[in-house]
């Protein structure tokens, strides 16, 4: 899918959410991203496997309230099972590696990085790789390309970088395909990150595809309940996008609230993940 089909999926999202009360028709909602009814749906289908408007109903209220009222029991049946546990068979095995003090104070120094911006389902993104893991996933914006790779260069001021879509695009296969690779075939990440942050990130593995718990639930999960604040502050700042899957954690609310690469997008990555698991 290019760039300009996750634009419109994004388009008839907003759309969509701003005029659920009217129920808009197919023809509304395909000439708000400028197609036909039968093109505009194609696409659709093609990129949730489900209609525009079934899409939005794992995004409403109801939907979200219930899955928070069962988030806890969720997250305490997933640590008890391990990230191998029964029910995840829409996710990926990914390892998490935290760099070392003596790692973080070399700053990348005598490290490759190889990197690759390649087109999903959420638009563009930035991959970045190691020879112990992936270090970056970031989705882009037309104009955000230049600011995303030296935010990166940034974390690892030391390292070298070479730009290597030979290497990276296995790895966008396997991430968004999952299904078409080994179960047992995990994928490694290799991050910066405090304690804290380590902490947090890796609670967030231990969340299913199409859950959503709240920031206060990863708090008690890591053993401090008041930290929901700080757990907010620590899902902002991961650099690994859906492999981290900061975007299952929402405010106590059921408002899905701000996202490192935006609410919409944010949005969207859930209720994709949701018709996957639910279909």
């Amino acid at each position: 899918m290019s760039s300009s089909d996750y634009g419109r999926i994004e388009q008839a999202i907003n759309f969509l959410q701003g005029n659920f009360r009217e129920q808009p028709r197919l023809a509304d909602i395909s000439a708000t991203v400028g197609l036909s009814e039968y093109h505009f749906q194609r696409l659709f289908r093609r990129w949730a496997g489900i209609s525009p408007k079934r899409f939005l109903q794992y995004l409403t209220g109801e939907y979200v309230s219930e899955l928070l009222r069962n988030s806890s029991s969720v997250l305490e049946a997933s640590l008890d099972a391990g990230l191998s546990g029964p029910g995840r068979l829409h996710d990926l095995l990914v390892n998490l590696h935290g760099v070392t003090p003596g790692e973080l104070k070399r700053h990348g120094e005598g490290l490759e990085i190889r990197y690759g911006i390649h087109p999903s389902p959420f638009g563009d993104c930035l991959l970045s790789t190691t020879g112990r893991g992936i270090c970056g996933l970031a989705f882009l914006s037309p104009d955000s390309r230049k600011t995303t790779l030296a935010e990166l260069q940034q974390r690892w001021p030391e390292a070298r970088f070479r730009e290597h879509p030979q290497t990276t695009q296995p790895i966008i296969e396997r991430i968004f395909s999952p299904g078409d690779h080994p179960r047992g075939d995990a994928i490694d990440l290799y991050v910066q990150g405090t304690n804290f942050q380590l902490k947090v990130w890796e609670a967030l593995l231990r969340i299913p595809p199409g859950m959503l718990v709240s920031y206060g639930d990863i708090a008690k999960r890591i053993g401090i309940p008041k930290a929901a604040r700080a757990v907010g502050t620590a899902n902002a700042q991961n650099p690994v996008a859906l492999l981290i899957p900061c975007h299952r954690v929402i405010r106590k609310s059921g408002a899905f609230g701000e996202y490192r690469w935006g609410e919409t997008r944010k949005q969207a990555m859930f209720a994709w993940e949701a018709a996957r698991v639910h279909a």
